[in-house]
Parts: C-alpha cells; structure tokens; sequence
C-alpha cells in the first residue's frame, strides 16, 4: 500500500499522538518527582509544568480518538488546537534564541523578583546569594551564607547557564513546533480521505 493512502495516514497520526502521549507523561512525572524529593519547593512551578502535561494528554487524546475513529468533529479541532500551539509555540522558542545577554539578564531579574519561594530554591540549589549583590544582613538558605565573604551573586552563575539552556529550550520548543505542524498537515490530510471501511462512494 502507497504510503500516503488512509491507512499510512492514519497510522502516522496516531503515532504523532502516542509520543505527545508519552512526552506529557514524561512533563507530569518529572514535576511530581521534583516536588516529591524537594528539588523544586514552588507550587507554582510544579503546577505549570502539570498544567502543560495534562493541556498537552488532553490534546493527545483528541487527536487519538479522532485518528482511530475517522472523526471529522474531533479531527477538525484537534487541528485548530495544535495550530495555535504551534503559533505560541513557535514564536516563543524564537524569542528565547534571539534574546541578548542584557535582555536574559533582565528577563532573570523580573523572575527573581516575582517569587520568594524561586528565589530561595535558586539560592539553595546554587549556593550563592542575592541577586546582585550579597546582603550580609539579611538572610540566605544558601550554605555558603555562613561565611558571607565567600558567597557570589546569583546573578554571576545564573547568566553562565541562562544562554545555554534559552538555547537548549528554544531549539526543543523549534523542534516540536515543526512536529505539531506536521500534525497540522496529517490531520488535514487524514480528514479529506476516504475510509475504504465506509461506503465508497460516501466522502469523508
């Protein structure tokens, strides 16, 4: 059989699924495993990175059942849902490999500012202090903040990988912007062919 005929088609987009399936359970587990050994303390970070993982099954799911079961309702809106994905997506995996160091730096900085309970996981995690500067002052979960001295900013360690992993979180959202667009494409294509389980002559 031609590989573009219904049965291709069909099997490509619903593979196309089980690994959207599998990448969202991947998101839900490694955040629960974050939260669940105290790598990560924010509930809202451990939300986010569920909410993304349960928006992405459900997305999944759609795109499965209509896949199996040649729905054209399903199909239709699966494939308006990945194309907007694909939009945001793909807009913002351009934006975090165009950003300039200046313009991570402030990006860092609006993040630092925004959550305490961040903050503290960042201090602890790097062991540094402060974002800026040090505040000998003030208090740090950091275990260098015994002998303040010898603490740095947390600034100075976080632009040495904040390039590296825009890079790296840019280059993974390109990549699974061109497979959602791919998607796109099966999804259009499937819905226009005819089933050769069905009437011949009933278009589908």
């Amino acid at each position: 059989m031609v590989c573009g005929g219904f049965i291709c088609t069909k099997n490509a987009l619903s593979a196309l699924n089980v690994v959207y399936v599998m990448v969202s359970l991947l998101l839900i587990g490694v955040a629960a495993w974050g939260k669940w050994f105290g790598l990560v303390s924010s509930i809202s970070v451990v939300a986010a990175v569920i909410g993304v993982g349960v928006f992405l099954l459900l997305v999944a799911f759609v795109g499965l059942c209509g896949a199996l079961k040649h729905q054209q309702v399903l199909l239709f809106f699966y494939m308006m849902i990945l194309f907007v994905v694909f939009v945001l997506q793909f807009s913002i995996s351009c934006a975090c490999l165009a950003l300039n160091t200046d313009q991570q730096n402030q990006l860092l900085e609006v993040g630092w500012n925004k959550s305490e309970v961040t903050r503290e996981d960042v201090e602890k995690t790097l062991d540094c202090c402060g974002f800026s500067s040090v505040n000998q002052t003030g208090s740090c979960p950091a275990r260098c903040f015994a002998t303040p001295q010898s603490c740095n900013s947390c600034s100075q360690i976080l632009q040495q990988y904040a390039g590296d992993v825009l890079r790296f979180v840019g280059g993974i959202g390109l990549f699974f912007s061109f497979t959602e667009i791919l998607g796109v494409w099966l999804t259009h294509k499937y819905r226009n062919l005819k089933d050769p389980r069905s009437n011949p002559g009933a278009f589908l």
